[in-house]
């Protein structure tokens, strides 16, 4: 499988891009800002005996997806997506306090994005375009279904919105030999709760857990490989939580 994950460079994303190296895949790791993460983690890639591109592209940016996805067939015909690529927009606030712009940019990215990844990848893997089928995995995210008040809730509405994507692709391209997914985290232990602000989100939220802790990134990204796997071949528009029970 030759597999694209945007942004793969950190946390969750990177933690895929390793897990399918080891189960056998190649990989083009997507980023859009620092390249030196992005190389290292494909640099694991190759370490593993795979092929790996890191390739920088502005999900929400029609021209650098058919760019990535142009450079991606380089590696081989792609059979497999991963919609990690998100963004919070800001530190956390209330939905009256938030300048539009952030509202704007956040939905491009989260949305938008998913969606011109997902319409490049279907025009490649569907047999109705000759392709051989494939899988995409959407990265959403439990705050869909808690709201994230007083956070981040235009974040937690960008990631409804990749659920009902998720099952509606799902129905329209079954017939064409691809799988759609999502996977849905809870708080999992990354940088980006430090990079908004809150460096002791996890502490706090821990103790509402009922496993008793956060995530892990390689948490996630065994989830992600079951919904790109065969091991899930009869399973297409699930959304697959993975939150610790909260």
């Amino acid at each position: 499988m030759t597999l694209v994950v945007t942004g793969g460079s950190r946390g969750i994303g990177a933690a895929i891009c390793v897990l399918a190296a080891a189960r056998g895949d190649d990989v083009v790791v997507n980023y859009s800002g620092d390249p030196a993460p992005a190389e290292a983690v494909a640099e694991q890639v190759r370490a593993a005996g795979r092929q790996a591109l890191a390739f920088r592209a502005d999900v929400s940016a029609e021209d650098d997806v058919r760019a990535l996805f142009a450079a991606a067939a380089e590696l081989g015909p792609v059979t497999g997506l991963v919609n990690n690529a998100a963004i919070t927009g800001n530190t956390p606030g209330r939905l009256e306090d938030y300048e539009v712009g952030v509202v704007r940019r956040t939905l491009d990215v989260n949305v938008t994005g998913v969606f011109l990844c997902c319409r490049e990848a279907v025009r490649r893997m569907s047999t109705r375009h000759g392709g051989d089928g494939g899988a995409i995995v959407n990265i959403s995210s439990t705050a869909a279904r808690t709201g994230s008040a007083g956070e981040w809730v235009h974040y937690a509405a960008s990631k409804a919105a990749v659920d009902t994507l998720t099952f509606g692709l799902a129905q329209e391209v079954a017939a064409d030999g691809i799988r759609v997914n999502a996977v849905r985290p809870g708080m999992i232990d990354t940088g980006l709760h430090a990079a908004a602000g809150l460096p002791d989100r996890m502490a706090k939220y821990a103790p509402q857990i009922p496993l008793g802790r956060p995530g892990q990134p390689a948490e996630i990204a065994e989830a992600v490989w079951f919904l790109l796997s065969e091991a899930s071949s009869f399973t297409t528009g699930a959304v697959l939580e993975v939150g610790g029970g909260r």
